[in-house]
């Protein structure tokens, strides 16, 4: 084998676990991120499925809430959007490769 595959090679090689690494230190640290937000996102869960929910909405629905109020939380499409995107993941997390 010729010196200048071999470091070829060697160069490719280091050049992969780089990017392998790279991509290791972001998934942890999305995991993190992804195990941290758990217990709002079973906040949320918990008040899509309450009747708190349903008041507000009809609160908001009625004109008897700030305009300025940022109100994403009471799209119907939007949390339950975000509600089912977590589970997908969830179930991709548990996905063998």
């Amino acid at each position: 084998m010729e010196k200048e595959e071999r470091i070829r090679r060697i160069e490719e090689m280091e050049a992969r676990m780089d990017q392998v690494l790279a991509a290791a230190v972001e998934l942890e640290r999305a995991l993190e991120n992804w195990e941290t937000a758990q217990s709002k996102l079973k906040a949320l869960s918990v008040y899509y499925a309450s009747p708190a929910w349903r008041e507000d909405f009809e609160a908001d629905e009625r004109g008897e809430l700030p305009q300025e109020l940022k109100r994403g939380v009471l799209s119907e499409d939007g949390l339950w959007d975000l509600l089912e995107r977590a589970r997908e993941l969830e179930e991709r997390l548990r996905e063998e490769p």
